[in-house]
Order: structure tokens, then C-alpha cells, then sequence
């Protein structure tokens, strides 16, 4: 067996270092205690907005942070067209897999729970915005930007996209247990969420090679399902 480089080390060390983190902070952010507060937001966003900002320094160092960030014509519209194919799934999800009656509604109830009251989020319209804008491009930064970074050395650049969706959603297994309900059982809500959305989105980074298209779409989906169109409860 080879000696790993330094490099490989370091790497790994920092791919668990953020799926611990992140995972931790979920686990803990996602209890019912810290139900529509703002203790919340800061758990859950504090270590996504951290690695970011080391996502963003490497990609300076290494010369690439201009084609991440950088923003062509048809990048809203190519974000557009895949926040419906995400919503669509999240919608089919939501009627086939928890619908109306069930046991397994309570699941998307709790979630709606964690988010806030839709009157007490339309009296904080600006305050959403910016965390829906700020995790938006944290999260894209991070598991679209520099976690393929880190896994491509690995297992390639074709399928680096693919590993770190996987590694989204497991950094997200946690809150099946913080969300869990009764007789439903462990709620995989966002767990599943994590790994669809991280598809399309990792597969929009790998495909236009920049960033601007996935967090276009992280943000309207966000506002979509939070904001306009719930899949479960009142509307605002």
C-alpha cells in the first residue's frame, strides 16, 4: 500500500471535519426547542457559512473562484427550470410518499413546525430573505464547490459531483432523528432532500462549471417551498 500524500490526508481530514460538523450542528439546531427561532438558523447555518469561506479561500488560491462565481446569460433561467424539476420531486415525494391522512404527514408537520409560522415568517420577510440568500450561497460554495474539490483526487471528476451528494445528504442524516415523530418514526424528509437536490445541483456545477445557475435555484426553491407554496399547511 501506498503512502498517502499530504495532500490526500488533508483532504480527508477535511471532509470529515465537515461532515461531522455539519452534521453535529444539524442534529443539535433541528430539536423542537429551537423551533422557529433564531437559535435555529445560527446552529444549523454555522458551519455550512464557516467552510464556505474556506471553500472560498481555496478556490482563490488556486486560481478558480472567478469561473465559479462568474454569471453568464441564461444562468436564471437555466435556475428556474431546475427549481421546477426539484419541486416537482419534492411535491411527488410529498403526495405518494406522505400523504394527507397518513402517519407519515406528521413528517413534512414537523418540519413546517421548525421553520416558523407562516404569519410570524411574513412579519420577518427581509430577515428570510437574507438567510435563504446567505445559506443559499454557503451551502452551494460548499458542497458543490469545494467538497468536490476534495473527493475528485479520489474518485475522479466525473463522479466527484455524484460522491458529494451522497456526502450532503449523509452530513443531513442526523436530523432524521431530531425530527423524528411518533408512530412515523425517524423523519427522512431532509436526508432525502439533501440528496436529490445535491444531484441536480452538483450535476448543473459539474455540466455549466460554475455556481450561479445551482444557487439561483437553491434560493427559489428555498422561497417556493417556504414561503409560496408549502407542501404542507397554511400558506403565507
Amino acid at each position: 500500500m501506498g503512502v498517502r500524500s499530504p495532500s490526500a490526508v488533508r483532504n480527508l481530514a477535511l471532509l470529515v471535519a465537515i461532515v461531522l460538523s455539519v452534521g453535529a450542528c444539524s442534529y443539535v439546531g433541528f430539536q423542537e426547542k429551537y423551533a422557529g427561532s433564531p437559535t435555529f438558523v445560527l446552529v444549523v447555518a454555522a458551519p455550512t457559512v464557516l467552510f464556505a469561506a474556506v471553500g472560498l479561500y481555496f478556490a482563490h488560491r488556486d486560481g478558480v473562484l472567478g469561473d465559479l462565481l462568474r454569471v453568464r446569460g441564461g444562468d436564471f433561467s437555466r435556475g428556474f427550470i431546475a427549481t421546477a424539476v426539484v419541486f416537482a420531486g419534492a411535491w411527488g415525494f410529498t403526495r405518494f410518499f406522505a400523504p394527507v391522512g397518513s402517519d407519515r404527514e406528521s413528517w413534512l408537520a414537523r418540519l413546517y413546525l421548525q421553520l416558523g409560522a407562516p404569519s410570524m415568517l411574513r412579519a420577518r420577510v427581509a430577515s428570510v430573505v437574507a438567510v435563504f440568500i446567505v445559506t443559499a450561497l454557503s451551502e452551494e460554495i460548499l458542497w458543490r464547490g469545494l467538497v468536490p474539490s476534495l473527493v475528485e483526487e479520489r474518485v475522479g471528476s466525473r463522479r466527484a459531483w455524484m460522491v458529494s451528494a451522497g456526502l450532503y445528504a449523509l452530513a443531513h442524516l442526523p436530523v432524521a432523528w431530531s425530527l423524528r415523530v411518533g408512530d412515523a418514526g425517524l423523519n427522512p424528509v431532509i436526508p432525502l432532500a439533501a440528496l436529490g437536490c445535491g444531484l441536480v445541483w452538483g450535476g448543473m456545477a459539474r455540466r455549466f462549471g460554475r455556481l450561479w445557475p445551482g444557487i439561483f435555484s437553491h434560493i427559489l426553491f428555498d422561497w417556493a417551498a417556504v414561503m409560496m407554496f408549502r407542501f404542507w399547511g397554511p400558506s403565507l
